[in-house]
């Protein structure tokens, strides 16, 4: 015998097995009395406490937040802090061109491939 027909033979028999199995115990769960085995449960809520995790902002407290932490970073960067940009050589602002460079067929396909 192969191994693929007792590969075969032993599929079929244990799908038959747990057909079996399935079947029994669905006739047992319809064979069953009819018991009331569901517990409901019921859930009271009173509407009239009203709680509150975070006390209610004026529209004045909400702004002079704003305003706080807006001094807070205006405060802290200054035009010395910024950094100025210099473009390459071979780079013409005035007439928008680039520099020269290379690019291979490779590297554009790997821009347009889906990923």
């Amino acid at each position: 015998m192969k191994s693929t027909e007792l590969k075969k033979m032993i599929k079929d028999a244990v799908k038959e097995a747990i057909q079996e199995e399935i079947k029994d115990i669905l006739l047992e769960a319809v064979r069953a009395p009819k018991g009331s085995s569901v517990a409901v449960v019921q859930e009271s809520v009173n509407p009239t406490a009203n709680i509150q995790l975070q006390p209610a902002m004026t529209a004045e407290q909400k702004r002079s937040l704003y305003e706080q932490a807006l001094n807070e970073t205006t405060l802290s960067f200054n035009s010395s802090q910024a950094q100025t940009f210099r473009p390459p050589a071979g780079y013409d602002p005035a007439n928008g061109t680039l520099p020269s460079g290379e690019v291979g067929m490779d590297q554009i396909m790997n821009l347009m491939s889906p990923k």
